[in-house]
């Protein structure tokens, strides 16, 4: 067997065959990354003239040293472990040739599947075989890491779509179903947008995602050659939601009268209409304030508010939720919960068998941090998969060694916080 090179069509052709992969292994996304300041490369093993394993390599310099990421890891049947060494072989040989110092991938090894209520459902049977021969193969395990420590989340959280559209809603926990019905209610609609209006996710999420609207519109503009992407945001119609606020106020004032004239005829003796009249000025109140609060948005957001927004990538028979955000100011109006209860309905009906949420922190030890993060994602009924983390594999050990003491001289001259 040998190692080489692949042209972009090659490697595209194994990735599109291959039984399982990622969006984080695509040409799709090595392009978006060169523009992030990675240099990528396409590897694959040959077995004659038979491609049986390929990786996307990127790589970047770290403190003047070429350093290697395989994202989402190696396309290999990991059960295969003749050919797993083989193809660690050979590509440790082929990139420490090249002066790069290691490799870290991140696979697509499944531990454990969880289901919303955090209990397992389903385990890899392989999984302590694979591990365990990647671990005499010198991978070095960087550890279970509990929540984002790693280049790409250990922790998933994934939606089965390939169910009737009503057993999708009916799933998804009742408190959630009752504020997509509301948000609807309250004139909240669901739009496809384009990458004109990707300004709106860079302003919901620049606070909290390491990356800039640059690296969203390269997403867009690779991935979108092959029409692999959507962007979909949310938005409150003012026009629409003063409207419904005026008929909900105007009701219940009325209804407040009656009640009101029949204590009046009953001289203010009738104890269950007298609660009831209680019951109905408490939410009047509220409409009172909505109302003022309605025909404020109006004059200031005559054309609506955006609420939220979602970038995802379609790839075979998934979508994956790239990034989403959501404008705190408004969060009362669960135009977030809105907005994906549209995707689950809307790639479902497409033919999409998963809809993958990204990201979440350990199920099996709850973090605070993210208990807000995971108790939405789960909310829609997710299962949680759980993966093996990061692996790193040294490709020239006497410049490894140099790199290693690069980051500890580099560490010493920080500043003390």
């Amino acid at each position: 067997m040998e190692i080489k090179q692949l042209t972009n069509e090659e490697f595209k052709t194994f990735t599109k065959s291959f039984n399982y992969s990622s969006v984080f292994q695509t040409t799709n996304y090595a392009f978006t990354m060169n523009e992030e300041g990675f240099d990528s490369i396409f590897l694959g093993l040959l077995e004659g003239k038979k491609i049986v394993a390929v990786s996307l390599i990127m790589i970047r310099k770290i403190n003047g040293f070429k350093y290697a990421y395989a994202p989402r890891g190696y396309l290999i049947d990991y059960n295969n472990l003749d050919l797993v060494t083989e193809f660690t072989n050979q590509i440790k040989k082929y990139l420490g040739k090249k002066d790069i110092v290691a490799i870290k991938i991140s696979p697509l090894l499944i531990k454990n599947i969880y289901n919303s209520e955090n209990k397992v459902v389903g385990q890899n049977m392989s999984y302590d075989m694979i591990f365990n021969h990647l671990k005499k193969l010198k991978y070095y395990h960087l550890g279970y890491n509990n929540n984002f420590e790693s280049l790409k989340p250990r922790f998933e959280a994934a939606i089965n779509l390939n169910l009737p559209y009503t057993h999708l809603f009916a799933n998804i926990k009742k408190n959630f179903r009752t504020k997509i019905r509301k948000a609807e209610r309250d004139g909240i609609k669901v739009y496809h947008g384009n990458e004109s209006h990707l300004d709106y996710l860079y302003e919901h999420t620049k606070k909290k995602y390491p990356r800039d609207l640059s690296y969203f519109k390269d997403l867009y503009k690779f991935f979108g050659k092959e029409n692999l992407i959507d962007f979909y945001y949310s938005k409150l119609d003012t026009t629409e939601y003063l409207k419904i606020t005026q008929k909900l106020y105007s009701d219940y004032q009325r209804l407040s009268n009656n009640l009101n004239n029949e204590l009046i005829r009953n001289g203010g003796n009738n104890e269950k209409v007298m609660n009831e009249k209680i019951a109905v000025d408490r939410t009047f109140e509220k409409y009172k304030f909505q109302l003022a609060e309605a025909t404020n948005y109006l004059r200031e957001f005559p054309n609506g508010i955006i609420l939220s927004s979602a970038l995802v990538v379609k790839w075979k028979d998934e979508v994956y939720l790239i990034i989403d955000g959501y404008d705190h100011k408004y969060k009362k109006f669960n135009g977030k919960h809105l907005l994906l209860w549209k995707l689950i309905s809307r790639y479902s009906k497409l033919g999409f068998k998963t809809l993958n949420l990204g990201g979440v922190a350990n199920v099996t030890k709850p973090s605070k941090k993210y208990d807000g993060l995971n108790e939405f994602k789960l909310n829609f009924n997710s299962q949680i998969i759980e993966y093996a983390g990061d692996f790193e594999l040294i490709t020239n050990s006497p410049l490894y060694f140099m790199y290693q003491k690069s980051i500890s001289i580099g560490n010493m001259l920080k500043p003390s916080k």
